[in-house]
């Protein structure tokens, strides 16, 4: 899969703004085919950041949402802010 097809657009909701403070994670909505190795490579690529994991769910509605940790050295708010979420 081509890394430009993988993220679709990144959630921001009270969850996700809750996980970017504690948690140093943002939240995208991605390609339902899309595997974890194709999304950790895409967020790092595009964003130019270094991921440490990646959680998938997939909910009810069929939509794949991505919950991508970010290093230590690159708060999650900095990345939020760049994208226009806060």
């Amino acid at each position: 899969m081509e890394i430009t097809n993988v993220i679709k657009y990144p959630l921001s909701t009270e969850k996700s703004i809750r996980l970017m403070e504690a948690e140093n994670k943002l939240i995208f909505v991605v390609d339902i085919k899309a595997n974890k190795h194709e999304i950790k490579k895409a967020i790092e690529r595009t964003f130019k950041v270094k991921v440490e994991d990646v959680k998938t769910l997939i909910t009810p509605k069929g939509q794949k949402r991505a919950y991508v940790r970010l290093s230590p050295e690159t708060p999650a708010l900095d990345i939020a802010t760049d994208l226009g979420l806060m």
